[in-house]
């Protein structure tokens, strides 16, 4: 691998671990709304309320089981594709491991959120749900490792020759009825802050929000694009001095 592929794939993934920052921004915006999280964090949030209290799983963040469930994809997608299963797409692992700490992060970050009038959830759902939007919209644009969220319904599309739209949808679908279930065995009771309708209002908005971002995304494209070259900013700088020094 030349030197300037070197750089150029160091490039991408910088700018991967942006947009990741911006993904999960929305997600922990959206766990704050108390109306419902978005899809890739109901089974995290539930388990990490029934932690909580001490119900009989793990005292894990919502980041930490999101990571073990990024783990458990990245395990399907090998059980389901097999010798199809390219290996650099282990590169998910890490990539699963950081979206998770980064959800703690901003979890943390956005304590002070608290929002208590039904109009402001309805204002902090839609605005987590168009931050993570976005972030969707950056991170295809960045042509990466799949994301474990999306490399497990694209494994089964493969296999099974059905088209990705339909099989992301009966994914998500599952995921969320999985939260349902577990709330309700573990607190006996469907809990709405959780998978509520701002969950469903998620799983139709972002989509929405990242068709609508793609179309005004070129200036992340120049960045994208972009080669960052220490040389060269060594280079503008002296002749900034030395023009300074003129003056």
């Amino acid at each position: 691998m030349t030197k300037d592929k070197i750089k150029n794939l160091l490039w991408q993934h910088v700018l991967l671990l942006v947009t990741l920052y911006v993904m999960t921004l929305g997600v922990a915006v959206c766990v704050r709304s108390a109306v419902g999280s978005s899809v890739i964090s109901t089974i995290p949030y539930v388990l990490q309320q029934a932690g909580e209290k001490g119900l009989g799983v793990p005292a894990w963040t919502i980041g930490g089981y999101t990571t073990a469930i990024n783990f458990l994809f990245v395990a399907i997608q090998i059980l389901i594709l097999r010798r199809q299963f390219e290996m650099v797409q282990l590169f998910q692992l890490v990539i699963g491991a950081f979206f998770g700490t980064l959800i703690d992060l901003n979890m943390w970050l956005t304590t002070w959120l608290v929002p208590a009038a039904f109009w402001s959830k309805v204002l902090t759902q839609i605005a987590g749900s168009t931050i993570l939007g976005l972030g969707i919209a950056m991170e295809v644009r960045c042509g990466s490792v799949t994301m474990p969220g999306e490399g497990m319904p694209i494994a089964i599309s493969r296999v099974t020759g059905w088209n990705f739209p339909k099989v992301k949808i009966w994914v998500d679908t599952t995921l969320v009825c999985i939260a349902v279930l577990l709330s309700i065995l573990f607190f006996g009771a469907w809990q709405w802050q959780i998978t509520g309708w701002g969950t469903l209002f998620a799983m139709v908005y972002v989509g929405m929000a990242v068709k609508a971002f793609s179309k005004h995304l070129g200036w992340f494209d120049h960045v994208l694009h972009y080669r960052p070259g220490f040389r060269r900013y060594i280079y503008g700088l002296a002749r900034y001095i030395k023009r300074t020094e003129a003056d």
